[in-house]
Formats: C-alpha cells, sequence, structure tokens
C-alpha cells in the first residue's frame, strides 16, 4: 500500500471525506473485507492494476495509475447529516466541480436498498474528469463508491469499477450503535 501522492481527481472527494468526520477505529482489509469500528462491508473483486493507497477520512481508496484512474469508497455512520437526501449527498462529494454534464442519473436497488447512482463528466480546477457515483444509506450509515478518471480514459476501468461496485454488501454488525 502507498500513500496518496494527489490528483485532481480527488480534491472534492477528500474535502467532503474530510467534512463528514471519521470515527478513528483502526481499519483492517483483507480479502475484499473492510471493517473499522461500526463500518464493515465486503467489495467486489479489484483489479491488479488498482493499487491500494492511503487517504485521510477514507474507508479505502485505489490508484490505477495504467487508466489515470481513482477508486473510493467510503462509510459513515451515525452523523447528523446522514438524513440528507442520496442526491444532495452525491452533490457533496461533486463538490468543487463545474460545467457539470450528467450522462446518467437514477436511484438504482443496491445492496438492498437503494443508491443514487450518477455517471457525470465535469471539470475540476478546469480539468475534464468523468465520474461514476454510488451513494447509498443503510443501517444509520451512508456508503459512497466512487471512480474517476479522465474522459478518454473512463471507459477502460469503468467496468472493473461496475464490478467492483456490484459486489459491495454490509456485513452483519455495520451500523449506527
Amino acid at each position: 500500500m502507498r500513500a496518496f501522492s494527489g490528483g485532481a481527481g480527488w480534491a472534492p472527494l477528500v474535502l467532503a471525506l474530510a467534512a463528514a468526520g471519521c470515527n478513528g477505529a483502526a481499519k483492517t482489509y483483507d480479502a475484499g473485507v473492510y471493517r473499522s469500528g461500526n463500518v464493515a462491508f465486503r467489495v467486489g473483486p479489484t483489479p491488479k492494476s488498482w493499487q491500494r493507497i492511503e487517504v485521510n477520512d477514507a474507508s479505502l481508496a485505489f490508484r490505477d495509475d495504467a487508466r489515470e484512474a481513482s477508486i473510493l469508497v467510503n462509510g459513515r455512520c451515525g452523523q447528523k447529516d446522514d438524513d440528507t437526501p442520496l442526491p444532495a449527498l452525491t452533490n457533496h462529494l461533486l463538490m468543487g466541480t463545474t460545467e457539470r454534464e450528467y450522462v446518467r442519473e437514477g436511484t438504482i436497488p443496491f445492496d438492498a436498498r437503494e443508491a443514487h447512482h450518477t455517471v457525470l463528466r465535469a471539470k475540476l480546477d478546469g480539468v475534464p474528469m468523468a465520474y461514476d457515483v454510488y451513494v447509498m444509506k443503510k443501517d444509520g450509515c451512508v456508503y459512497d463508491l466512487v471512480y474517476v478518471a479522465p474522459p478518454a480514459r473512463f471507459d477502460e476501468g469503468a467496468r472493473d469499477f461496475e464490478r467492483f461496485a456490484a459486489g459491495f454488501h454490509t456485513l452483519p454488525g455495520s451500523g449506527a450503535l
């Protein structure tokens, strides 16, 4: 695992996560299972090109250097803004972006709940980026899954991210205390 070294696609995500807070518990990630305090979930397969990186205030983060893409998964429980509607929570993740062009947006079934799924193109600091975002609320927690890449490289990794997201499931014991 390596430390995150920056990149335009991460700025709004990291800021939103910092604003959301963190439970400070020890994190473990093994064989696709993440655990930290009252957050526990499984994710789908991670391609070999995805390297796990550390990002402050994020549950999981990966970098796919070959596709210039970043992947983020975050879970938080028991926050006072968790009653916010899913589209508004999605907008929190996209803070700082401009010229948003929505490719697809809607509510979908996701881990026995509903998630707001958004695919869009937007600029961040004038740099065009493409995003695939899932936001779900379950058992007093909010979960975000985000894939971001330059538009010309986005489709190269989109299927890998879709498989990864399709494998997302919360685990017993996960939820607000």
